[in-house]
């Protein structure tokens, strides 16, 4: 049986699962994205973004279906304190929360009087603050969304204030800002700009921006970059290592940046997160189809029910 794993750093054979196998749970989309482990429902929707549907693999018989289509071209998604699925809508252009009651309901639309491009990835503080990117790649054309002139003066990451409901631009550096994660301790915003789809002399990577105790965001520092292609989308496991799309593959980052191993994926990787009970299943989704592989870390805010 051949190895699924490259290992750079002896650090990354403490977060794999030697004998794991990769697994394709689900074929048949054109751009999936946007992977969200729904714990109540034991379940993981996912988005086919030109299709304009959410999809749903159940955990507890495998099978797949449709959730919800048309869906406003759904791309990212998170969950919560509450459980509540967050999406980033192309389509409509808003950060929306799918209630418990079964309805969408929107939390940001605009900025300022003027509508976001297409909101992109997003993560949730533990103070309820909704953290996320706006590219433009939901209005660039009609694949993904549609076609529109932006009415913005650049792509920002926002902060959603949880009392006010206003929306802030936080980090307004970045050509074309895309995933997020926050460090397990929150002191940190990791964000990826994949400006060089607009700007070929960008070098694509992940920046590191510090989190002060009043919630500020400081300056930016160049934290990782990947041997291939552009990092998408990515998450934190609970030790602070950074799990990341490379094109081909997920590469996995050590808290200090160093680049400890890979994972290779036969198509091109858009995103990923950790879910299972234990949030110790990696699922990725990839061009057309989710995968799924098993490692030796959890998400970065799992904590074990057995050591209370």
């Amino acid at each position: 049986m051949s190895s699924p794993y490259e290992i750079h750093d002896p650090r990354f054979s403490r977060l794999i699962v030697g004998h794991a196998q990769l697994e394709r749970l689900w074929t048949g989309g054109r751009w999936v994205e946007g992977p969200v482990y729904v714990p109540a429902a034991r379940s993981l929707l996912w988005s086919d973004i030109p299709n304009d549907r959410l999809m749903r693999w159940d955990e507890c018989d495998g099978s797949v279906s449709v959730f919800e289509t048309p869906c406003g071209f759904h791309n990212g998604h998170t969950s919560d304190a509450q459980g509540r699925v967050i999406a980033c809508e192309h389509g409509r252009r808003r950060v929306s929360r799918l209630d418990h009651d079964g309805v969408w309901r929107p939390l940001a639309t605009r900025v300022g009087g003027r509508r976001f491009n297409s909101p992109n990835d997003v993560v949730v503080h533990s103070d309820g603050s909704i953290w996320f990117t706006d590219p433009t790649y939901g209005i660039d054309s009609h694949y993904e969304g549609h076609r529109s002139a932006s009415e913005l003066e650049g792509c920002h990451v926002y902060r959603l204030d949880p009392a006010t409901g206003e929306a802030t631009a936080v980090v307004t550096d970045m050509v074309r800002p895309n995933g997020l994660a926050f460090s397990p301790d929150e002191r940190v915003l990791y964000v990826s700009d994949t400006g060089s789809s607009h700007d070929p002399d960008l070098v694509p990577g992940v920046r590191a921006y510090p989190i002060g105790a009043d919630g500020g965001v400081g300056a930016g520092a160049d934290f990782v970059r990947v041997p291939r292609g552009v990092v998408d989308g990515f998450r934190c496991d609970s030790n602070g290592n950074l799990w990341a799309s490379s094109r081909d593959a997920v590469c996995a980052f050590a808290p200090d940046g160093t680049h400890i191993g890979s994972i290779p994926i036969p198509e091109i990787v858009s995103n990923l997160c950790f879910g299972g009970p234990k949030r110790n299943r990696l699922f990725i989704t990839a061009q057309t189809s989710l995968y799924a592989i098993y490692v030796n870390a959890h998400a970065a805010t799992w904590t074990d029910p057995d050591e209370d």
